[in-house]
């Protein structure tokens, strides 16, 4: 039967917390330029100024941290679903014990599924929890404890704050960068076409422009999430030894060997496959958790 910690009730920013600024503050200068971009095409439509037009977006960015939001907004937009009658069965009863004993009242929180052959789960914005479906339905109840568990210590570690922020500031960003590419094509299909020679100069150059200034942003997105990834490692082992501290470490061990077992846990081959992977092996998770009960143990 898990042991609960009362402590384990609150939300606090752990390190993990912290270092997860790190994409936030590399998305913020091509955010802010995108912004500016925004503000300059919508001006006819509006007298803000700038910074009030940026606090605005902000703003808007801060309601994806509200529950109402989250459960009919956030969820279709990562593509997820309300769970059906037998998946919400399964996950209830799962998850009623796992708040009992994190001591966090169970209707905060928002379930929901997204479909997949994967066993995976992940945390969003301050109440969001979402399952695979092929976790809910094939694994058994200790091990969706286990998972529900390390997914609820991301949201009491405040690990999902700063990904959810660096979600929503990516989205001008993206959309900037794709018609950036969409306007170089057209300007290079147009100079193509020209015979005057100036106007073919000027196609070409702003074409180029076009071409540099999305690959800048591309790059900054690049990087945002290659900080992302590094610093949601930290946040696995975080969130791993937090479900071990609420008694879940063998539900969650059993999970992950499940993973091991059926071949679905690939190892970084390089430096460059580390930097684009968000999860360490489920092996090395393993080991660690193993590792955090018995020095629990050894405390006790």
């Amino acid at each position: 039967m898990a042991r609960s910690r009362s402590s384990q009730s609150s939300r606090h920013a752990d390190g993990s917390a912290i270092t997860a600024l790190a994409p936030v503050l590399a998305l913020l200068p091509a955010w802010a330029v995108t912004i500016a971009l925004l503000w300059w095409i919508t001006s006819p439509l509006h007298a803000l100024s700038y910074f009030v037009f940026a606090l605005i977006a902000l703003l808007l960015g801060a309601a994806l941290f509200v529950r109402p939001v989250q459960q009919f907004v956030l969820v279709r937009l990562l593509g997820a679903r309300v769970p059906n009658r037998d998946e919400r069965d399964r996950l209830q009863r799962a998850w009623l014990i796992v708040a009992q004993a994190s001591h966090v009242p169970a209707s905060r929180f928002i379930l929901a599924i997204a479909d997949g052959d994967e066993v995976n789960a992940f945390a969003c914005g301050g109440h969001l929890m979402v399952v695979s479906s092929y976790a809910v339905n094939e694994l058994d109840h200790d091990e969706l404890c286990g998972v529900l568990a390390h997914e609820l210590s991301h949201h009491l570690g405040l690990h999902t704050v700063a990904l959810t922020v660096s979600q929503w500031l990516s989205l001008p960003v993206v959309m900037f960068a794709q018609l950036g590419f969409m306007l170089q094509n057209i300007a290079d299909v147009t100079a193509n076409s020209l015979r005057v020679k100036s106007l073919d100069v000027l196609g070409r150059t702003v074409a180029g422009t076009l071409t540099i200034v999305s690959w800048i942003f591309l790059a900054d997105l690049s990087l945002a999430r290659y900080l992302s990834n590094a610093a949601g490692k930290g946040a696995e082992f975080r969130a791993d030894r937090n479900a071990v501290e609420l008694g879940f470490g063998k539900h969650l061990s059993r999970a992950l060997r499940r993973v091991i077992e059926e071949g679905r846990d690939e190892r970084p081959r390089n430096w460059r496959d580390r930097m684009v992977t968000s999860h360490p092996p489920a092996r090395t998770r393993v080991a660690r958790i193993d590792a955090y009960q018995r020095q629990l143990h050894s405390r006790r």
